[in-house]
């Protein structure tokens, strides 16, 4: 009898060490399609075959697949980032095997065409433009009126996205995007948008399922990288009932509802504004923060669907989790970072990671690559998570050395 395998094609961040280790619960073999796999540690890490393939060439996918087939029993096949969903989805259709519609997920990765599509139902969004070139944003922000955000019209984490309170930041953005420092995967496409002020909130969604409703928080602008997130947000049954019809009206606009969709909300004078629908889980930490908080691995449950099983999404438990990202405030070398044990080790902290070691160059981006670290804390009320999380942060710390100025290194070279 063939072996019970799941394909897993590229990998992202911190999440997909996840998919990893829970395919491997369910008995199932790991494989690994990569155009480098030398990007991914946890590859070599968990000893996963890798196979070395263009991710971008679907006709090369279809035929290592075919090749794996005469020694495995592929069970199904996924990813754990939305670059290669839609990939993914055709592969799955190709093979006859559960997955997402890749045309659904091919329109909601274009975040114009999401836009569109969403404002065409009726669903509450920030005013937008589509811009090709400079004069085009410059146009647009005029339109729309200041501040407003400025992004690609396909990425993720918060890469490129930045807030533009005056004419000079929109000019000065659009150059950083347009200069040649920015990576387009094709012709570049900005998106301007009316920047919706309020509370962040973020639901996780399996099928056509509402598993949860966090808040987060952000650092100082003009950026959007995470510092806190928890899980439930605290809402009223009214607030809450009008994020999950939006959700699902999100869905049904978007020809989502199998497997995860996770969308970001800002709570406006007008109610939820839709900021942003990923069809994928949310990454780190919210699944560990949905497990601590109700009991549910969604990756679990995830792969689950990918292989044709039926997914168990009872919650067990209704705690509060909650996590703190560690970001630095400037760039630099990074001397140390300490104090993860001495975290771990407060009653109710569920998990400290750093991402980084000592004499790692900092170097901001302004997006979720920002994160050196995370403390996640739980119990049963929010009251307490919150004052653990804030007693298991304090013993955690580090220094940057900042990097030296052009002249320090000039006088330093001199004779």
């Amino acid at each position: 009898m063939l072996e019970r395998a799941l394909i897993l094609v590229e990998g992202i961040g911190d999440i997909s060490p996840l998919y990893v280790r829970a395919a491997r619960r369910l008995g199932l073999h790991p494989l690994a399609l990569s155009a480098g796999a030398a990007r991914y540690n946890y590859l070599a890490e968990e000893g996963i075959r890798t196979i070395c393939v263009d991710t971008d060439d679907l006709d090369a996918l279809i035929h290592e697949c075919s090749r794996l087939q005469t020694t495995y029993d592929i069970a199904g096949i996924t990813c754990a980032g939305d670059q290669f969903y839609a990939t993914v989805g055709k592969l799955c259709r190709h093979f006859d095997l559960p997955g997402p519609n890749p045309d659904s997920i091919e329109l909601c990765c274009d975040k114009y065409t999401q836009r569109q599509l969403l404002a065409e139902a009726g669903i509450p969004i920030p005013a937008y433009r589509l811009a090709a070139n400079a004069g085009e944003v410059e146009d647009a922000a005029a339109e729309i009126g200041l501040p407003v955000i400025v992004k690609p019209a396909a990425g993720s984490g918060s890469v490129g996205v930045r807030l533009c309170r005056t004419a000079d930041d929109v000019v000065e953005h659009t150059n950083y995007l347009l200069g040649g420092q920015h990576t387009w995967p094709s012709a570049p496409r900005i998106l301007v948008e009316e920047f919706a002020q309020g509370p962040l909130y973020g639901a996780d969604i399996m099928g056509d399922q509402i598993i949860g409703i966090g808040i987060g928080d952000f650092g100082p602008p003009p950026h959007f990288v995470y510092r806190e997130f928890t899980f439930p947000a605290l809402l009223s049954d009214d607030e809450h009932e009008r994020i999950v019809d939006v959700s699902l009206s999100c869905l049904r606009a978007l020809g989502l509802g199998w497997g995860p969709t996770g969308i970001e909300f800002r709570w406006t004078k007008r109610g939820p504004v839709v900021i942003e629908v990923n069809p994928r889980l949310h990454g780190t930490p919210n699944p560990r923060l949905i497990q601590l908080a109700y009991g549910i691995d969604l990756i679990t449950e995830h792969i689950k669907l990918v292989i044709g099983d039926e997914s168990d999404l009872r919650r067990r438990h209704s705690h509060t989790a909650a996590a703190r990202i560690l970001v630095p405030d400037r760039d630099g070398t990074l001397d140390w970072i300490d104090g993860g044990s001495q975290a771990a080790g407060v009653p109710g902290v569920a998990e400290v990671k750093f991402y980084v070691e000592s004499k790692t160059p900092i170097v901001r981006k302004g997006d979720y690559r920002d994160a050196i670290g995370h403390v996640i804390a739980t119990s049963p009320s929010h009251a307490e998570t919150e004052a653990v999380l804030q007693r298991a942060v304090g013993l955690v710390g580090w220094s940057v050395t900042p990097f030296p100025s052009c002249t320090e290194t000039e006088q330093s070279a001199d004779p």
